[in-house]
């Protein structure tokens, strides 16, 4: 079922602790961005139906990765894209976007996104690192 935008939205404004909803629609579109990036195929497709329209488009038309980034550098590419954001503040804001994505997402296909990934996602995206993983 998709999210609502709205819904979307105040979901990760309340979970990042964002002020206005100005601050967690940049946030969320550029973490999108950024994750549309590294996703590919049937996983990434399924992912933007779950996902408000905005998003879906976002994560559908991503910013080109030349390569995949490790967690961490998917954290330092956040930043950057945030004016006045720190690799501390990018990490909140990646943990909240992400977090919020996977429950839109649910639990099986959030598995199959971090098998797409690089090692260490798995916390970004509120998950701990031993989760068992489903087949």
């Amino acid at each position: 079922m998709v999210m609502r935008h709205e819904a979307f939205l105040d979901t990760i404004q309340e979970t990042g602790e964002y002020v206005t909803r100005q601050e967690a629609d940049q946030v969320a579109r550029v973490v999108l961005a950024l994750l549309g990036a590294h996703l590919v195929g049937q996983v990434r497709a399924e992912l933007a139906a779950r996902l408000p329209e905005t998003f879906a488009l976002i994560l559908l038309n991503p910013l080109q990765a030349a390569e995949p980034l490790s967690a961490e550098r998917f954290v330092r590419a956040t930043a950057a894209w945030i004016e006045g954001a720190t690799e501390q503040t990018a990490l909140w804001d990646v943990s909240a976007v992400l977090s919020v994505t996977a429950d839109a997402a649910g639990h099986d296909l959030t598995t199959r996104i971090l098998l797409q990934l690089p090692p260490g996602y798995d916390l970004l995206f509120g998950r701990s690192r031993h989760s068992p993983s489903t087949s």
